[in-house]
């Protein structure tokens, strides 16, 4: 029984404390690009907001990325005029690079994102992080698309996000309600392991981002939000779009391949410590026996086909072997991959061969049910044969779940990897974003670096909100 989370996982969840002084509970990055026009009423009014709503200390973070206007000495600007407020300078363009950079460097527990046009009514930014501070979610992300967001903007941009995101849930097979809304929070731990995975460094950072955290499991918390459409956005629809759908085929392809390793994520069962100390429960049963019905119903499907055109040039004995040959290896991959999580190609021909071993037990249940049944009358109806062959079916299937659940798929913690092993190479390539070739100011990425996992999270210090800014020159 797995009890516990496998070497390189994250810890459990835990409230983040608020006793002390010190590093900022939430850093706010905003990525820009020659926005040289709507930077500063962007900072101070949310500046002005967080100063007014949020109830510990906080940072908010201009990541300018290779901008050719006035945007830098604006940034500069607004670092110099309040002490909130950073920024940093990227010397290559791309909003997920922005993102990755300054994230990895930060050293706040909670980090978050939000588009300069804001676009987003800020008062759903505390019903964002809320989750992740208390511990309750990975990563939240707000939803233009859940049914009590208020949102406007022009038909041609709903029906491309409405599109992209029907895209996401057949291609990848995405829960999550909207992708794209520029209005996202993570915890810091999470990142630290996340990022390395993501590849894509411009717009569809998003996606692989909550993708890859959603088929690690990792808990993903949508707010509702209130939205309106800028309509001088400078995001060039039709190249986004298209560098989206060429990142769904990439990201699906390694998954398809297995090569992540997402295993690196999990969280432990319960993060409350007295789930940990439960003993000989089986943990995931319900979750397995769903994952076994659905394949099994259609991998009986599958065999009754093949033993029916088997069947036409074949005698039953020979076409029932066929039959349950074919669908044996297919169910074996489907229940080791869908069933019991079990990703990549190593261990995939053992597993192949274990599988045979419960096949060859079903082949004796079907095959002594046909030679009962051709015992007790000369010439069966076909119609009779399927009969005789979903019942010994039944039985087979219950026998193969409990072989593939204690033999097969065992769910016993993996071996810690030699210190070799755990520094080589991995087949998909992580996006260097934590050394970045330029300077960052402010940042104490080195410092959080030293720490734990399990003091990631810095001792914090709520602040009494004011009423007002006397900064804002609004």
């Amino acid at each position: 029984m797995r009890t516990d989370s496998s070497p390189g996982s994250l810890p459990a969840r835990e409230h983040l404390p608020a006793a002390g002084a010190g590093t900022p509970v939430l850093d706010v990055v905003i990525p820009v690009y020659n926005e040289e026009k709507d930077l500063r009423p962007c900072v101070l009014r949310l500046h002005e907001h967080l100063t007014r709503t949020f109830p510990y200390a906080f940072r908010i973070t201009v990541a300018d990325n290779a901008s050719t206007d006035a945007t830098p000495m604006v940034a500069a600007r607004l670092a110099a005029e309040l002490a909130e407020v950073r920024s940093s300078r990227l010397e290559q363009k791309g909003r997920g690079r922005a993102l990755g950079t300054v994230w990895s460097a930060s050293d706040a527990p909670v980090l978050a994102y939000m588009d300069v046009d804001l676009s987003t009514d800020l008062n759903a930014l505390l019903p964002l992080v809320a989750p992740l501070i208390s511990g309750h979610s990975d990563l939240a992300i707000g939803s233009r698309l859940a049914r009590s967001s208020r949102v406007v903007r022009g038909a041609k941009r709903e029906f491309i996000s409405r599109t992209y995101n029907l895209i996401l849930r057949g291609s990848l097979q995405a829960r999550f309600s909207d992708a794209q809304c520029g209005f996202k929070a993570i915890r810091r731990d999470v990142a630290q392991v996340l990022l390395p995975l993501v590849e894509d460094t411009g717009w569809f950072f998003d996606t692989e981002l909550l993708v890859l955290a959603e088929r690690a499991g990792l808990r993903i918390h949508e707010v509702p939000v209130d939205w309106i459409d800028d309509p001088d956005s400078t995001v060039h629809i039709v190249k986004t779009a298209t560098d989206d759908l060429r990142g769904v085929w990439r990201v699906g392809k390694v998954l398809a391949s297995g090569s992540l390793p997402l295993d690196r994520l999990a969280r432990p069962f319960g993060d409350d410590p007295r789930d940990r100390d439960i003993k000989d429960v089986p943990q995931g049963l319900a979750r397995q026996l769903v994952g076994f019905c659905v394949v099994g119903a259609l991998s009986t499907l599958f065999y009754l086909l093949l033993y029916s055109g088997f069947r036409v040039f074949a005698g039953s004995q020979l076409a029932n072997a066929l039959a349950l040959l074919v669908s044996a290896v297919a169910n074996t991959a489907a229940n080791r991959r869908l069933t019991f999580g079990v990703r990549g190609r190593g261990g995939a021909v053992r597993h192949q061969a274990q599988g045979l071993v419960v096949f060859g037990i079903g082949l004796a249940l079907t095959s002594g049910s046909l030679a009962a049944l051709s015992a007790a009358t000369a010439d069966p109806a076909h119609s009779t044969e399927l009969a005789v062959l979903i019942a010994a079916n039944l039985a087979a299937t219950v026998l193969r779940f409990l072989l593939f659940r204690a033999w097969v798929f065992p769910d016993t913690p993996p071996a810690p990897a030699p210190e070799a092993t755990r520094q080589a190479p991995r087949p998909y390539a992580p996006t260097p974003y934590a050394t970045p070739p330029y300077p960052t100011t402010s940042f104490r990425a080195g410092d959080a670096a030293e720490h734990t996992r399990g003091d990631a999270t810095a001792r914090l210090a709520p602040v009494r909100p004011a009423d007002t800014d006397p900064r804002d020159g609004r």
